[in-house]
């Protein structure tokens, strides 16, 4: 498990410092800086099962969208028990998106809305943290 914590924060560190495969001529070029786009979702009823079926709902209808550098999705991790821990969540979802334009691309796509649609009823509480991901 540690391994792949540090696995994923090695692909957030390799987005945030900007490493990407060479364009080749005539690829879009990028607008601005990728965009780390975090959801914390806390469920009306945060049971191990409603937990693992959102985290499959956001692999089913959130990954694979134009412009996603990183995607992950995954319960609130057990034992983190320390001063600064916020656990007022029950699944955390992390896309990294290439830039603005990508992530606002991504917001009224069909399968988006498909997952809210299918979803809101059983939260209780959204935060959603959008940052750049700054060399």
């Amino acid at each position: 498990m540690r391994g792949k914590l540090l696995l994923g924060l090695a692909v957030l560190a390799g987005v945030g410092i900007g490493l990407a495969a060479p364009r080749s001529r005539g690829e879009e070029k990028d607008d601005g800086p990728a965009i780390v786009h975090n959801v914390f979702f806390t469920l009306k009823e945060g049971t191990a099962e409603n937990r693992k079926k959102l985290v499959e709902s956001c692999k089913k209808l959130l990954t694979k969208h134009e412009g996603e550098l990183y995607f992950a999705a995954g319960s609130i991790a057990e034992g983190f028990d320390g001063p600064l821990n916020d656990k007022d969540f029950d699944v955390c979802l992390t896309i990294v998106f290439k830039n603005k334009a990508a992530h606002d691309k991504y917001q009224p796509h069909e399968r988006h809305q498909e997952f809210i649609r299918l979803n809101k009823d059983s939260f209780k509480k959204v935060r959603v943290f959008d940052s750049y991901a700054e060399k």
